[in-house]
């Protein structure tokens, strides 16, 4: 089942203002790769649009020195609501996690910035060093230190290594991270009194969290560039946690979905039918975003946080020469070529 999952592709980010927000995430994650933007209705989404049909604008950018990317993504049709402040242990994506080479040095760069909040260095249940931003909208970026590195490149960061997800019943979870989606390798687990949050007030509250991880995947095009996966499960025990994205709209401000690459969905759905996790949405033949094209989909963890699983059908390398990359043609599973990978970096935001 881990196969199927090659690492993650993106996480989606609800905002007032996309054109803005790639801007800001350019500036702080070097998130400065254009793969697609897109203006267009979300007509595969009614189930979580309130059953109306909404346009949207969608931007996918990426940080090639590695790692995941960010789809930012902003309402056109109706006005985003904000998001209320969560705490460490709500249900759903509380936190993106961004790689570092370097935390003490990341923690340097990062407080240079004026719009943003930046915690203490601390230290994680396992010992390593990490600490929190959050940007101007609210949302909260756990700033860890990464093991592997598709390129080297001059910025501070790369992409996202992971997510800190809130549960209500983390043996459930576990059920779906680690069987279904293949996530299964403990780095840690346990129950103690919360030292290393970025909200002070619940600094000393107990939680149980695993973190699990799964190792940079030897298979699927983008293999490489994605490397492995972190998802930190938080169970808090001593306030009753409320779902992060009730009352409100996919694609309404904060962290929307985390999106994993796939290798095959036709087995990946059948596989996750049969642990009793059906899709919620299914694209079933490829579907345009932009310039990229794919077969998308979405299941639910047991707590209704959203996960998008994409099969990449078409990448644009060099959209001034209209060349893209068509993978629904590629016998090969293995990694792509790094310079093919490489070539993305010609479509840079400005």
């Amino acid at each position: 089942m881990k196969d199927l999952i090659t690492g993650i592709q993106q996480v989606g980010v609800g905002v007032t203002n996309a054109t803005e927000a790639k801007s800001l995430y350019k500036d702080l994650f070097g998130m400065n790769v254009l793969i697609f933007e897109d203006k267009a209705a979300a007509s595969l989404m009614t189930k979580y649009t309130g059953s109306k049909l909404h346009n949207r604008h969608a931007i996918l950018s990426m940080n090639l020195v590695g790692g995941g990317g960010f789809e930012i993504w902003q309402f056109t049709s109706r006005t985003p609501l904000l998001q209320n402040a969560p705490l460490f242990g709500d249900l759903g994506i509380f936190a993106t996690k961004i790689k570092t080479k370097n935390v003490q040095a990341a923690h340097t760069y990062f407080n240079t910035f004026e719009n943003i909040t930046v915690s203490d260095v601390m230290e994680t249940p396992d010992d390593k060093l990490h600490f929190w931003v959050t940007d101007p909208y609210g949302n909260h970026f756990n700033i860890i230190e990464g093991d592997e590195w598709f390129k080297n490149g001059q910025g501070m960061c790369g992409g996202v290594a992971g997510a800190v997800i809130g549960v209500l019943n983390i043996d459930a979870s576990l059920n779906f991270y680690k069987n279904v989606l293949g996530i299964d390798e403990v780095i840690y687990s346990g129950t103690a009194p919360a030292i290393d949050l970025p909200i002070k007030e619940q600094l000393g509250q107990r939680f149980k969290r695993v973190l699990l991880k799964k190792q940079v995947a030897n298979r699927g095009a983008f293999s490489k560039l994605l490397g492995s996966v972190q998802i930190e499960l938080v169970e808090a025990l001593d306030f009753q946690p409320k779902k992060i994205y009730e009352d409100r709209f996919w694609g309404d401000c904060g962290f929307i979905h985390l999106c994993f690459d796939v290798l095959n969905m036709d087995l990946l759905k059948q596989k996750s039918a049969q642990a009793g996790y059906n899709f919620t949405v299914d694209s079933a033949n490829s579907f345009s975003m932009g310039t990229s094209a794919g077969r998308f989909c979405y299941v639910e963890d047991p707590d209704g946080t959203l996960i998008e699983l994409v099969e990449t059908h078409k990448v644009p390398i060099l959209k001034k020469l209209n060349w893209h990359l068509n993978l629904k043609t590629r016998k090969n599973e293995g990694p792509l070529p790094d310079w093919m990978i490489g070539m993305l970096a010609l479509n840079k935001i400005k």
